[in-house]
């Protein structure tokens, strides 16, 4: 028997029971469409944050107090002189710019009886270089706003919708924080949500303000140090300036000390790991209804081989092989895992489509990718579980004794 042969004798078997194969396939059918929806979005999810992170620049390093990896009894905070050291261009001449940031915490935002809670930061200037900050109004804190410790504040479009129920023209108007009036000055350009939150519920004030007003008042101690280096190719000089300038300083010994940097690369990685591994746990979870799918084309098998014992028989009697008998039905289990793959890809990519659209619709960045890696690996993968799952049933119809099968009633 030929391979052309014994698809059309496939075809003709499954279309005499058309239901019965149709929800055979429905399982694998299932299977397919959600190890390409969650691929998808698993892949989608880590372009997003990839973005996000590529977004803020490719040459930037964090700093912050502490240090996870050793234990230390006296960490001394980051301060201003920490910053002002750093953007010393005799002791770092790898260091474009730095930019200290004070973070707000639990502060209430209010214009009249309306409320909000956004993330609350006070910064300089060159926080907004730093970060690649965008305006579609007004202006960012300017160093005379910084140095006079003006009552100014940009805010992202969600502050300004949760506010006053929209985001443009509100330039000049005033909020309050923690019942201090503030004067609005600039309008963030809207990024949308991501994974990590929501980019556009942030509020920006300088940071002597914060200091002096709100956090920490009257210190000097601040959350983090963001620094840009002169070039991508001068991170890892610029870390080393970093360390050697902030363990004089703090006066710690190399290996012992009481801050932490970290650069884009490192997030990236870690970023990138992460998602890695969220995205083949919710392949596997979904290959679970594979192999469940798997399983319905052996169990239809297994029933076909005993409703078709006597002409199993009868084509043993005038001459099939073994190996005949056993290509028909592998065959068959083959066809029915190949078209519930088919069709799967199809409702996969349809899952992938809606979930990104309804993503768009929240305000989030996830967009789905489908690719041809995990097209062509489900449909292999699906094609694989039909063979596996039809060996033992088409191995038992290939085994029957022709007698024993003709006597079969």
């Amino acid at each position: 028997m030929n391979i052309g042969q014994a698809i059309l004798e496939a075809l003709e078997s499954l279309s005499a029971n058309k239901l019965r194969s149709g929800l055979t396939i429905l399982g694998i059918v299932i299977g397919v469409a959600a190890v390409i929806a969650m691929l998808g979005i698993g892949a989608g999810a880590q372009a997003s944050i990839t973005s996000t992170i590529n977004g803020i620049g490719s040459n930037l390093l964090f700093i912050a107090s502490g240090n996870q990896n050793v234990t230390l009894t006296n960490i001394k905070p980051l301060t201003v002189e920490d910053a002002t050291a750093l953007a010393d261009q005799s002791l770092a001449p790898d260091i474009a710019l730095v930019a200290p940031s004070v973070s707000i915490f639990a502060s209430t935002v209010t214009y009249g009886k309306q409320n909000a809670s956004p993330t609350i930061t006070g910064v300089t200037p060159a926080y907004a270089t730093a970060r690649n900050l965008t305006l579609t109004e007004g202006s960012f804190i300017t160093t005379q706003q910084e140095q006079g410790r003006a009552a100014v504040a940009v805010v992202g479009s969600a502050v300004g919708d949760r506010l006053f129920g929209y985001h443009v023209g509100i330039t000049g108007l005033t909020l309050r924080i923690e019942n201090q009036p503030f004067k609005i000055i600039g309008v963030l350009t809207t990024q949308g949500g991501s994974s990590f939150g929501n980019a556009d519920n942030v509020m920006y004030i300088p940071m002597s303000t914060a200091q002096t007003r709100l956090a920490n008042r009257g210190q000097d101690r601040l959350s983090s140090i963001i620094v840009s280096a002169t070039s991508s190719d001068t991170v890892n000089a610029a870390m080393q300036e970093i360390t050697s300038i902030l363990e004089t300083r703090h006066k710690t010994q190399p290996g012992l000390d009481d801050f932490t940097i970290i650069t884009q690369a490192q997030i990236l990685s870690t970023v990138n790991s992460v998602t890695g591994v969220i995205t083949l746990f919710l392949g596997g979870v979904a290959g679970i209804s594979l192999l469940v799918g798997g399983i319905g084309i052996m169990n239809i098998m297994l029933v076909s081989v005993t409703e078709r014992t006597r002409e199993i028989g009868l084509r043993k009697a005038i001459g099939a092989r073994k190996r005949d008998i056993l290509i028909q039905f592998l065959t068959e289990s083959a066809l029915l895992s190949l078209l519930g793959g088919i069709i799967g890809i199809g409702l996969g990519y349809l899952i992938g489509f809606v979930v990104g659209k309804i993503a768009a619709a929240s305000g989030s960045t996830i967009n789905p990718v489908i690719s041809f890696d995990s097209i062509l690996l489900a449909t292999l993968f699906s094609t694989a579980i039909g063979l596996f799952f039809g060996i033992y049933p088409a191995n038992r119809a290939a085994s029957l004794q022709p007698v024993e099968a003709l006597r079969y009633e």
